[in-house]
């Protein structure tokens, strides 16, 4: 069975691909909007990795609606978890889509889908929603990662990667002075997967 793995190029979803890998057949998949070019540092990740990568174009209103949620709320956890839903559940109506993989950790608060939205997509489109790092912790993944993978970190607002946050904030920054961006975007560490170990 394969596998549709939603992939940023970071550390959480390539050590899904790899979790899994044993078991099925994995496709890496990077969502976009096309405002920047997020697919093509994802796609080399996903070389470096050695799985099959494509990528997913999603509706442009999904991003407008998410500048929204975070003009207005302040902060860009609601934000973002909508474009993640919108994600999944576009992956997961798709033909030849059977299983699509999170890599949402058991601590993480962004992106996430509540255990009803998990439901209601495996219920109305027929797919399996896996998350295999979901009974990991930070120290967990750190371990694993450190034992298989060769990652790149630094702090979000300069890190090349291909999460919703990169158009999210992309789309901010056209709008919005520097000020207010600092405050929307709080600093947090984020990695790039450069490599994998033999």
């Amino acid at each position: 069975m394969k596998a549709s793995v939603l992939f940023s190029g970071g550390k959480d979803s390539s050590l899904s691909a790899i979790l899994l890998e044993p078991f099925f057949e994995i496709e890496l998949v990077t969502c976009t909007f096309g405002v920047l070019q997020v697919g093509e540092v994802a796609s080399q990740a996903a070389e470096k990795l050695g799985f099959p990568h494509r990528i997913l174009e999603l509706d442009r209103q999904v991003l407008e609606d998410a500048y929204g949620l975070l003009i207005k709320d302040g902060f860009p956890r609601s934000s973002i978890n909508h474009i993640h839903y919108a994600a999944v559940e576009q992956l997961a109506s798709e033909k030849g889509v059977s299983a699509v993989v999170d890599g949402v950790r058991r601590d993480d608060r962004v992106p996430v889908l509540t255990i009803g939205q998990s439901r209601s997509i495996e219920d109305r489109l027929g797919i399996k929603y896996i998350c295999p790092l979901k009974g990991y912790g930070r120290s967990a993944v750190d371990y694993l990662v450190n034992k298989y993978l060769i990652i790149d970190e630094g702090q979000s607002s300069e890190m090349i990667k291909a999460d919703y946050e990169t158009e999210l904030r992309e789309i901010t920054r056209q709008r919005q002075d520097e000020n207010i961006m600092r405050k929307l975007f709080p600093s947090h560490v984020q990695s790039h997967v450069i490599g994998r170990k033999k």
